[in-house]
């Protein structure tokens, strides 16, 4: 059943849901670019941007089977085995058998591996913190604002789309 509440999140002024479509336009060009430059860093790590997304969702989420770590990635599972064979091949992945089920495997992160995307993540920290330079401190209090809003959104729609 529909609360007042929620129909009228369906049914937003006009001027409002143009603002709020604004807003949303502005935060996916930004975040885009944002990505793209900090991403100058990852040469150093030697390794394609596919492996070290996949190993970050390894290192930071844990253990995952293969068909998770594909969905994760949004990726057909023989995509994902291809990535992860070089995570394996680069030592920077274990595969092994699931406890539960001999068919599923289990991919996870080695020491190297997580060392590697700890190190990958540390330089573009680096790199977008000397970007931030010379922002005034207040500047830096909104977009701190700005991020724990913008995480909170996610983590709200996140939820509500599992539902």
């Amino acid at each position: 059943m529909l609360s007042i509440a929620m129909v009228s999140w369906f049914r937003m002024p006009p001027f409002k849901e143009k603002f709020r479509l604004e807003v949303a336009d502005r935060l996916h060009s930004a975040a885009i670019h944002l990505l793209r430059y900090a991403r100058q860093q990852d040469v150093a790590a030697r390794q394609a941007p596919a492996r070290l997304s996949a190993l970050s969702v390894l290192v930071f989420g844990g253990p995952v089977a293969l068909g998770q770590l594909a969905a994760a990635e949004q990726v057909k599972a023989p995509t994902m085995s291809r990535i992860v064979a070089g995570l394996k091949r680069s030592g920077l992945a274990k595969i092994e058998s699931d406890a539960n089920d001999a068919r599923r495997i289990r991919v996870t992160a080695t020491p190297k591996g997580e060392h590697l995307l700890q190190r990958a993540r540390a330089r573009r920290i680096r790199l977008l913190s000397k970007t931030l330079g010379g922002l005034k401190e207040t500047e830096l209090d909104t977009l701190l604002r700005a991020a724990e809003i913008t995480e909170r959104a996610v983590s709200v729609a996140s939820v509500r789309n599992k539902k």
